[in-house]
């Protein structure tokens, strides 16, 4: 089994050579590729201010072109001075010290962007991974012990719903209903957190967070000597009408850092409540019909006939020995899985407005930011095979029977 192991991480190598150089290549030979980008914003900063073209003083414009000198500069920076494989093999050095470049739109090194934003995927993902097979197990489960009952026709018809409605489609429909500033207003319309809290939110009711007794009009502030300065009041006290409503319910800094443990926890979850939903109404559907179809195949099978005809009960037929060979197929789909959990959700990120891997990516690609880009195809190529990976050793653990030589 080790060997069969070192084999799958040695074959990990040319993999990922096969995926980043064919993206590295194409990154050359796309029109609009890093140099045109790099070219059209030096000629967007010249014309904002006012220089290039016309016969200006800059030398590296004439008649609003690139010069020569210029455009050999932009080469030798993104290395199409080079042969192309001359030029990835240089890359994938870099790759391997950490360095991914430089992001041409954020102007900051690529591996620190992926750094910062990663954890911020990371709980959204894995909180919807979890939810979803926490749900499509067992109800995969009841589905096929009470299959063709009403509970399975009625949760049949939900499912498919579910399975033909795209995560961020759904998200987009469930903002506009309970979104911010929506119909009902019940959840936060984006974010991870909260820098101000609204007055009407659902939230800051629940969490009880009054207004400031230095914000009440001079006037009305005299008429209640025993307030405190800077005390904060609930929504239920009679000068709280007075406070203007854009001081109302307002954090001392406007930071979600300002609220305690327990309101921080609370505002992240508010936060987490329809992007984690999405997340769950892609995954659990597809698994669902799985599970319920593996347990059913399984149930058919002669040892489990062979269990019930020696006295068994069924719930330790099923249990026991249908469900642990049922959970095989769920574990197949684990790699592809971990990437998309880990990397995040390019649509729903950019969805809900969530600050993190998948909506890094979609901003990479459409502001053709090639080393993000490249960063990210990186990070992605290697969770995927990690996690196909991952997937064979589940087989092993799921049934020890499974043996790879």
């Amino acid at each position: 089994m080790y060997s069969y192991f070192i084999r799958r991480f040695l074959l990990m190598i040319p993999t990922f050579i096969g995926i980043t150089l064919l993206c590295f290549l194409v990154t050359r030979y796309v029109p609009g590729g890093p140099v045109e980008q790099a070219i059209l914003r030096y000629q967007q900063a010249m014309a904002n201010t006012g220089e290039g073209g016309g016969g200006t003083s800059d030398s590296a414009m004439e008649d609003g072109q690139i010069s020569e000198e210029m455009m050999q500069r932009l080469k030798e920076i993104y290395g199409f001075d080079k042969h192309p494989f001359i030029a990835y093999l240089h890359w994938l050095w870099r790759v391997l010290h950490f360095d991914l470049g430089t992001s041409d739109t954020y102007s900051r090194p690529v591996w620190d962007l992926i750094k910062e934003k990663f954890p911020v995927s990371i709980i959204f993902g894995f909180t919807g991974f979890l939810l979803s097979y926490m749900i499509c197990i067992p109800l995969g489960v009841w589905k096929a012990v009470k299959h063709g009952s009403a509970f399975d026709t009625s949760s049949s018809v939900l499912v498919f719903i579910a399975y033909s409605i795209p995560g961020w489609t759904a998200g987009v429909l469930l903002l506009m209903l309970f979104g911010g500033n929506a119909y009902l207003d019940i959840v936060p319309s984006g974010g991870k957190e909260s820098g101000y809290i609204n007055e009407k939110s659902t939230l800051s009711m629940f969490l009880q967070q009054g207004g400031l007794v230095s914000d009440l009009p001079a006037e009305i502030r005299s008429q209640y000597p025993k307030l405190r300065d800077n005390q904060q009041i609930s929504a239920s006290h009679e000068a709280f009408k007075h406070i203007p409503v854009d001081k109302r319910f307002q954090l001392k800094n406007g930071s979600h850092a300002d609220l305690s443990f327990l309101g921080r926890l609370l505002d992240t979850i508010w936060h987490m409540i329809l992007p984690v939903f999405c997340y769950v109404l892609g995954m659990f559907a597809s698994k669902t019909v799985l599970m319920k179809n593996s347990l059913m195949e399984n149930l058919g099978q002669d040892y489990v006939r062979t269990a019930f005809a020696k006295g068994l009960s069924e719930n330790t037929v099923i249990f026991k020995h249908a469900l642990r060979n049922s959970l095989i197929p769920i574990a197949t789909g684990l790699g592809h899985m971990l990437s998309i959990i880990l990397a995040g959700s390019y649509l729903i990120e950019k969805v809900f407005n969530i600050n993190g891997f998948g909506l890094l990516g979609y901003e990479s690609l459409i502001a053709r930011d090639y080393p993000v880009t490249l960063g990210i195809l990186v990070i992605g190529s290697m969770l995927k095979l990690f996690g196909n990976i991952m997937s064979d050793v589940l087989y092993c653990i799921i049934d020890p029977r499974i043996r790879f030589s």
